[in-house]
């Protein structure tokens, strides 16, 4: 039996949100595509190997699905979120879960109440290469990591009126609404973070009400580093999105754009006037091409039918919200944040 899945809001992710489909066909049909813009949601439906409903209203898509996969902007997600979940949906809600904490808790209490999987998509948890990464962090294969650095530059301009250049309704600037993914992956990889900070601006990001490029260092519990560097303002990039990992053995490397575990290691120590910028580079995994949010959706359906808690569960994606809450508060203030004791469940 196939589950019936409502796509609830058509805007820039929706090819994106469309191609997670095509290899789980098997699984899952889509029923309803809605949007306040119906040319939008249209367009969409036309992606789609069926005749799915096609409404401005969430309500029709309630009537045909059984679960419920919710890109709205952010502002948006308690409100839908909460009534998907009183109709008795699972809901796999976009990333970040909501704006304020307020928000979030209502929305983990009603998928309590209603018996009801509610999972955010942090789809990077699920590339191959991510897990590989953790999983050798973990083991400490080449040794313990003392530094865990990501760095994502893309050019993601808008016009200043859209929801996702306003502070109040994209709850933040880069480091909210993008920048979760990444200190989600941080806190998953790294665990409890004890202090940090964030310095971001708009400079080069006009259209950005708040930050549009963000910078932020933080401390383990284990005494490692973390940061992560991102940018909705590159021009250009040699970067673009990268994944490194300092362990005492050698540096694991994620190059996101060849689908590369890549290994450095045998650096000889630094002799001043010797040159010893060469070093073996091995490659762990290769995972080109790789659709991470088609992983995802079959992770959720999995635990629709089992019972499961997801991976990417809404307790422990608010406490990743708690982290980036502390972090803007600290910088307003001008203060290291204070990071201890927030991280409880995360896993």
């Amino acid at each position: 039996m196939k589950h019936k899945l409502a796509l609830i809001g058509c805007g820039g992710m929706a090819r994106s949100h469309v191609s997670r489909f095509e290899e789980l066909l098997d699984r899952l049909e889509v029923t309803a595509v809605v949007d306040t813009d119906i040319e939008r949601a249209r367009a969409v439906a036309e992606l789609l190997p069926n005749d799915p409903v096609v409404s401005t209203d969430h309500r029709d898509a309630l009537k045909v699905c059984d679960a419920v996969l919710l890109a709205l902007p952010h502002h948006l997600h308690c409100e839908y979120t909460v009534a998907c979940l009183n109709a008795g949906k699972h809901v796999l809600a976009e990333k970040p879960l909501a704006n304020t904490e307020a928000e979030c808790l209502e929305m983990i209490e009603a998928a309590r109440r209603n018996d009801r999987v509610l999972m955010v998509a942090y789809c990077m948890r699920f590339h191959p290469l991510v897990v590989k990464m953790k999983e050798l962090i973990e083991k400490q294969t080449y040794g313990q990591t003392f530094q865990l650095s990501i760095w994502t530059e893309q050019h993601t301009e808008r016009e200043p009126s859209n929801w996702i250049c306003r502070a109040a309704l994209l709850g933040g600037g880069q480091l909210f609404s993008h920048g979760c993914h990444y200190i989600d992956l941080m806190l998953w990889m790294m665990g409890k973070p004890v202090e940090g900070s964030h310095i971001g601006t708009n400079l080069g990001t006009p259209w950005m009400e708040r930050e549009g490029t963000s910078n932020v260092s933080m401390k383990f519990e284990n005494g490692a580093c973390g940061y992560h560097f991102g940018t909705w303002g590159a021009r250009g990039t040699k970067l673009g999105y990268s994944f490194q990992a300092h362990c005492e053995e050698g540096m694991l490397e994620i190059d996101y754009a060849k689908g590369q575990l890549l290994l450095h290691s045998r650096l000889e120590k630094h002799i001043p006037g010797v040159h010893d910028n060469n070093t073996s580079v091995k490659v762990l995994l290769e995972a080109p091409g790789v659709k991470p949010t088609t992983i995802e959706m079959a992770h959720f359906l999995d635990c629709i039918e089992t019972g499961k808690t997801p991976l990417t569960d809404a307790e422990s994606s608010l406490e990743g919200l708690k982290v980036i809450w502390k972090l803007y508060e600290a910088e307003d203030k001008h203060e290291l944040a204070d990071l201890s004791g927030i991280i409880r469940k995360f896993k």
